[in-house]
């Protein structure tokens, strides 16, 4: 055998294909498996690893995520994930295209092939997530969509969120669809509960693969009839782990990510973290280690990695054990990329883009920001978002509050939620009560706001909210906390108001400050930013606001303002 580049010697591999473990040597040649070999055979390497007690298994596969969702660009994206063990994602740009279109996927994709990650990419296929109720800065038919999915590096059509579109047969879906099938690419679902006869019409269309929370009864059902089930961690409930675990053969699952911050990142890890969670639920780490590594890469197409084996891509990870899933070392294309779960290089250059002028408002004025009805005085029943400490699930509800002169009086009653539309610059602004929190006076604004990302503002004081709004906008994106008793916190986000152009550990600071102070102002939720970054997904349930109002989502219809 020819001298290797790298010879990782003393350790145990795990096929994920019998799930044996032997002690092995392993050889890497230009970036691929040479050979596995009996421990200790002589080969000369231009460079060794001891793996003296280490299991050698395959880098991780994300086969669902979105990289504008850890805050970073891909670049600084990769660096810090390729430390954690993930080697290859299949990205959804469908964030940064949902602002900037086609532009925005033509970018990513770009900033991804200098990457030591493997980035494939899925077109989005809802951009807007919910057309005709939202203004995004992009619309994306099914002839951009056809074209975007012959760009070099695309494979798949990214999560079809508007399932009720999908099952209601309506036309430009269906359209959207039609051009992916014609083009023999994967199909990407979200489908939350979708169950029964609906379920069957969303598999008929072609869509094959979940991410979503389930029931166990509804994830039963779908892995029952062979939809790929890709579990991230607010998935992977005891309860939904034991129905699988219950079932006389233990489907085939995928582990993603889907929307990880950076600050969650360094401080709790990416797939790995994911994989923890898994164990702790109690699935068998062979299965566990497959959903990270063989099915992914079967799911993507991706012939040439997911197990050691020779000839397949060097994208490995050195473990302590089966049941601990971060990487004392990882391996991409046979060069070290991490050490116990840090990056070996340091930050690169900030990325160059177009995006920096992509929130196309000033400031809110006082009267912008004035809540204003066409009623008369009078007491009046609300509609309002209730938000709970869980996930991302709202229920509708109902707040009576006065209006005086056409303005509804709001503060010192209840928290609001407001959104200006920020594409055209001609937009307007729609406003809700929020309850299920209790919190101070203050105010958080973001821009990124699934998934038309327009200026959002939860507040209880109308001044705190004109704070924040005004420095989110000032810093062209970003999000902002603004407390009355406390010191705040803010993150620009430049490009295209969803991600920074900073290195991960100054965004991660700075990210970890924007959390503390949502907590000290009240707001609980295991995942913060996703609660509040949600309100206005008008995909998800099951009621959700957008620049134009209420919506309600199973229903695809408008929510009235009121209920008198």
């Amino acid at each position: 055998m020819e001298t290797a580049d790298l010879l990782i010697r003393g350790g145990s591999v795990v096929s994920v294909h019998t799930g044996e473990v032997w002690r092995a040597d392993v050889a890497v040649v230009g970036g691929a498996i040479r050979a596995v070999l009996p421990p200790g055979t002589p080969v000369r390497a231009r460079e060794a690893v001891d793996a003296d007690g280490l299991v050698v298994a395959p880098g991780y596969i994300d086969a669902h995520m979105h990289i504008e969702s850890s805050l970073l660009a891909p670049a600084e994206f990769a660096r810090v994930t390729l430390a954690r063990g993930t080697t290859t994602v299949l990205a959804d740009a469908h964030e940064i295209v949902n602002v900037a279109g086609r532009e925005g996927q033509a970018w990513m994709i770009e900033q991804g092939r200098g990457t030591r990650q493997t980035m494939c990419w899925a077109v989005p296929s809802c951009v807007p997530a919910l057309d005709g109720f939202e203004t995004a800065g992009a619309r994306l038919d099914d002839a951009d969509v056809d074209e975007m999915l012959g760009w070099e590096g695309v494979t798949t059509l990214g999560e079809v969120m508007d399932y009720r579109a999908v099952v209601s047969g309506d036309p430009r879906m269906h359209a959207i669809i039609a051009a992916a099938r014609r083009r023999g690419v994967r199909l990407d679902g979200h489908c939350p509960n979708l169950s029964g006869a609906e379920l069957g019409e969303y598999l008929w269309a072609g869509i094959d693969s979940d991410h979503c929370k389930n029931t166990p009864e509804v994830a039963v059902e779908k892995a029952r009839l062979g939809m790929l089930l890709m579990l991230q961690e607010k998935c992977l409930t005891p309860e939904v782990v034991d129905a699988l675990l219950a079932l006389p053969n233990l489907p085939d699952f995928c582990l993603v990510t889907d929307d990880i911050a950076v600050d969650a990142v360094l401080r709790t890890g990416h797939l790995d973290r994911v994989a923890s969670v898994a164990l702790e639920r109690g699935l068998p780490p062979l299965a566990v280690l497959r959903a990270l590594t063989l099915q992914p890469a079967r799911r993507l197409g991706l012939d040439d990695r997911g197990s050691v084996t020779p000839g397949k891509r060097a994208d490995l990870v050195l473990l302590r054990s089966l049941g601990d899933p971060a990487p004392v070392l990882a391996i991409a294309g046979g060069e070290i990329v991490g050490r116990d779960g840090a990056p070996v290089d340091g930050p690169g250059p900030a990325p160059r883009h177009p995006f920096g002028g992509s929130v196309r408002i000033g400031p809110p004025s006082a009267e912008a920001a004035r809540w204003r009805v066409d009623l008369p005085d009078g007491e009046y029943a609300f509609r309002a978002l209730r938000v709970n400490e869980v996930d991302t699930y709202t229920e509708p509800d109902e707040v009576v509050l006065p209006v005086r002169g056409g303005a509804v009086q709001w503060e010192g009653r209840t928290a609001v939620v407001a959104v200006f539309e920020r594409h055209t610059g001609r937009g307007g602004v729609s406003f809700a009560p929020v309850v299920g929190q209790e919190l101070g006076r203050g105010a958080f604004a973001t821009t990124y706001a699934h998934d038309s990302h327009n200026l959002t503002a939860v507040a209880t004081s109308e001044a705190a909210l004109l704070s924040a709004a005004a420095d989110v906008v000032g810093w062209g994106g970003g999000m902002r906390v603004v407390r009355e008793d406390g010191p705040g916190a803010g993150l620009p986000l430049p490009v295209g108001g969803v991600m920074s152009d900073r290195p991960a550990p100054e965004v991660a600071e700075a990210a970890g400050a924007v959390r503390a102070e949502l907590s000290a102002w009240g707001w609980r939720n295991r995942n913060a930013f996703m609660s509040l970054s949600t309100l206005t997904l008008a995909v998800s349930p099951s009621v959700k606001i957008t620049d134009k109002g209420l919506v309600r989502v199973v229903d695809r219809a408008w929510e009235p303002a009121t209920a008198d």
